[in-house]
């Protein structure tokens, strides 16, 4: 019976993360729809707390401001939820079991290595790696920002430290909720406060793996520096995530240097931060400087496409992930040169792999085009805003044209299933394909259809 039940486990550990971050979101939402969480003092209905909570566990979109709408408990608990979603609910309750008995069970190792990446081996080292990162991260962006708030901005002592942490722990957590009616559109000409949430946003996008690797290696001494050399993940993802993110910045920028609803009036200097940080922004961290309804159409389909391939594997951030993009383009370029594998970056990619990763993008592709036609069969929203918010809530971002709030209940619950797909789908999706993989004795006759 015991075997049994551990083997079910083993096959399966991805249900305890999907039924963790529902239950988050269910308390939270029961949280939030308390009269004593909103600023008017009046019960907030069921589907608005719903989805804000659904959203700020998956780090996407939200239908009514954080900081009018809810009070400093509802800001608390909204906060609570966004760092829950970020850090991983199971991973967060296996360093607590880790810290109070000083060992995980099975199951806590499990559903941590599904969330962290992590070898089953690695979840102590990783588990303790990824608390004090994320400490040292957000202390450090909080404090920037509560100083930047202080003295920039004239915040009595108590807001600037409730402003600096709330954004800092958002930022690094790449949910996208700011305390300002405009999010950041306030701040848009202020690289003290975008400079540092940008800098938070790439480190909790990139992945706790990647990132661990990094600190790791910067910590090598400097006759074994040389030696150290990078995974084949980690490479993948800090070449991919930074091309895509010079791409995506010199895209808004060209595209919008003249806009006057976004970059136009900007002095150049401002033009240039505002596309690095938006570009930053759109790899699922949500957070937005300038109007997004007012971009050109141009720039909302470059948006999306960033949004679509988020970041880094085992982050805070969504997307298919930057190392299913490089993997679908690798395969295609050793296609087009009649390779008889795909190679990359001096290693063979197995077809396991590839064959993940393009089930992983076109399930994405799947989901997105469906909730697309729901909302665009009941509403009268122009396609590309509908593709923006659909776009977004899949990749867990947050960036929206603004008709979110405006949404029919039906929309609005087709979009809090994206977010929740979209935030644990790719999770639980690359860790099931790769448990479901098993020998088969025989093989079936070979036959070639045609192709294109």
């Amino acid at each position: 019976m015991a075997r049994t039940r551990w083997a079910r486990l083993a096959a399966h550990p991805t249900q305890g993360v999907v039924l963790a971050f529902a239950a988050a979101i269910a308390v939270g939402a029961g949280l939030l729809a308390l009269p004593e969480a909103a600023a008017s003092g009046t019960r907030t209905s069921a589907l608005t707390a719903l989805f804000t909570a659904t959203g700020a566990v998956t780090g996407a979109l939200s239908i009514v401001p954080t900081g009018s709408h809810f009070n400093e408990f509802g800001q608390g608990v909204v906060l609570a939820l966004i760092q829950l979603g970020g850090f991983g609910i199971m991973t967060f309750a296996s360093l607590l079991g880790l810290l109070v008995t000083g060992r995980l069970r099975l199951q806590m190792q499990l559903t941590a290595q599904t969330e962290t990446r992590a070898g089953i081996g690695d979840v102590r080292r990783v588990l303790l790696g990824v608390a004090a990162t994320t400490l040292v991260v957000e202390l450090a962006v909080g404090t920037i920002l509560t100083i930047r708030f202080r003295f920039g901005y004239g915040m009595r002592g108590g807001e600037a430290v409730h402003y600096g942490f709330f954004h800092a722990v958002s930022a690094f957590n790449n949910a996208g909720f700011g305390l300002r009616d405009n999010n950041l559109v306030d701040y848009a000409d202020d690289p003290w406060i975008l400079l540092p949430m940008a800098a938070a946003c790439i480190l909790g996008g990139i992945g706790f793996p990647v990132l661990l690797e990094l600190l790791r290696g910067s910590r090598v001494g400097s006759r074994s520096r040389a030696a150290h050399r990078w995974s084949l993940h980690t490479r993948l993802t800090v070449v991919t995530y930074g091309l895509l993110l010079v791409a995506g910045m010199l895209m808004i920028c060209l595209l919008e240097w003249g806009n006057p609803g976004t970059l136009g009036p900007m002095t150049a200097g401002h033009k240039l931060l505002n596309g690095f940080f938006l570009s930053t922004s759109a790899r699922t961290a949500g957070f937005n400087s300038v109007d997004i309804g007012a971009m050109e159409p141009a720039t909302l389909l470059g948006l999306c496409i960033l949004m679509f391939i988020g970041a880094g594997s085992g982050g805070t951030a969504g997307g298919i992930k930057v190392t299913t993009f490089a993997l679908l383009g690798a395969a295609i370029l050793a296609e087009v040169r009649g390779d008889p594998a795909v190679d990359i970056m001096g290693r063979r990619v197995p077809p396991a792999a590839l064959r993940q990763a393009l089930t992983v993008a076109l399930l994405g592709v799947g989901l997105v085009m469906a909730g697309s036609l729901v909302l665009l069969l009941t509403t009268d929203e122009p396609v590309e805003a509908v593709l923006v918010e659909t776009v977004s809530a899949f990749g867990t971002v947050g960036l929206t044209t603004g008709i979110t709030g405006e949404l029919p209940a039906v929309c609005q619950l087709v979009v809090i299933a994206l977010m929740f797909v979209g935030r644990l789908g790719p999770i639980t999706l690359a860790s099931a394909l790769a448990l479901r993989e098993h020998p088969r004795r025989y093989e079936l006759p070979e036959e070639r259809p045609a192709i294109g």
